[in-house]
C-alpha cells in the first residue's frame, strides 16, 4: 500500500496511551487537557483551508499495546476515519517482562486491521530517552528495538511516520513536564508540528532546538530528582506494586466525533 499525498483529512482518530490523551498540556473547554492531538485537528482544519475536521480520541493513560489494539483498534475501524493516529508501545517498554515480538505482533495487527478499512494510519517511532536521563537509560536497547519495527511496519503497509530518534528538540527539559514522562504544553505543541509534517502539512522546523537554556547545577538538579521521586516516581511505583493502571475509570475524552474548526477549542 501506498501512503496518498494528496489526501484531505475531514475526519481523524486518535488512539494510544497518555501521550495521546494528551496529559499535561493547557487545559481545553470541558477541563481535560488538549494535547498533540487536539492541536492536530484544528491544524488539519487551517492547513488544509476547509470548514471543519470530525474528531475523536479513543486514548487512555495507562493503556498497554494490546488493550490498545482490542479496545479501541475495532472502535477506530468501525468509525471509517480518513486518519488515525496510533501510539503506544512506551508503558509495554517500562514493564519488567516487555515483549518485543508480542507488541510488535499487535502494532502490526492494528495497522493492518485500519489500513484494510480503509484509513490512513500514521504511527510514532520513540526517541532514545537515554539521551536525556540517565534513570531511563535502561529502556535505551527497547526503544531502539521497537523503533526498528515500527519503522518496518510502517514501510509495510505504507503508513505515515513520526521518527523522534536522534531529534535534538526533544533533549531539552522544556519540553517535559515536571513528572519527566510526559509533554509539556511545549512539547506537545512540537509534536503536533511533527504530525502535521509527515501529512505534508508542514515543514521540518520542528526539529530544531527550541533555544538556548541555562541548564540547573548539580546540586539544584538532585533537589529537583528528590521532589520528582516523591511526586511522581514514587506513585507510579506504587501503583505498579498494587497492580493500579493510572487509567482506571478514565474513560476517552472524545469517544464519538465532535466537529473542529480552526479556532481554539
Amino acid at each position: 500500500m501506498d501512503v496518498s499525498h494528496d489526501l484531505v483529512v475531514r475526519s481523524f482518530v486518535a488512539v494510544g496511551d497518555s501521550f495521546t490523551e494528551g496529559l499535561n498540556d493547557e487545559l481545553r473547554f470541558d477541563g481535560r487537557h488538549r494535547g498533540w492531538a487536539d492541536r492536530v485537528a484544528s491544524g488539519l482544519v487551517v492547513r488544509q483551508q476547509i470548514e471543519e475536521v470530525s474528531y475523536a480520541n479513543l486514548a487512555i493513560r495507562g493503556r498497554l499495546m494490546p488493550q490498545v489494539r482490542c479496545e479501541q483498534v475495532p472502535v477506530a475501524v468501525s468509525m471509517q476515519p480518513d486518519l488515525v493516529t496510533f501510539a503506544a508501545g512506551i508503558n509495554d517498554a517500562l514493564r519488567k517482562n516487555f515483549d518485543l515480538d508480542a507488541v510488535a505482533s499487535d502494532l502490526e495487527s492494528s495497522v493492518r486491521d485500519l489500513r484494510s478499512a480503509g484509513s490512513q494510519v500514521l504511527i510514532f517511532a520513540y526517541g532514545d530517552p537515554s539521551r536525556r536521563s540517565r534513570a531511563l537509560s535502561r529502556m535505551s536497547s527497547r526503544m531502539r528495538a521497537l523503533r526498528s519495527a515500527t519503522l518496518e511496519i510502517g514501510q509495510i503497509y505504507g503508513c505515515f511516520v513520526v521518527d523522534f530518534w536522534g531529534v535534538s528538540a526533544f533533549d531539552d527539559e522544556r519540553v517535559w513536564s515536571s513528572d519527566r514522562l510526559h509533554l509539556s504544553p511545549l512539547g506537545h505543541r512540537i509534536t503536533s508540528l511533527a504530525v502535521l509534517d509527515a501529512l505534508g502539512l508542514g515543514d521540518d522546523g520542528w526539529r530544531s532546538p527550541v533555544g538556548s537554556s541555562s541548564r540547573e547545577g548539580y546540586f539544584r538538579r538532585r533537589v529537583d530528582d528528590v521532589a520528582w521521586f516523591g511526586s511522581h516516581a514514587g506513585p507510579w511505583v506504587s501503583r505498579r506494586l498494587r497492580g493500579v493502571s493510572s487509567g482506571a475509570d478514565i474513560e476517552p475524552k472524545d469517544p464519538i466525533y465532535r466537529v473542529v474548526t480552526g479556532r481554539r477549542q
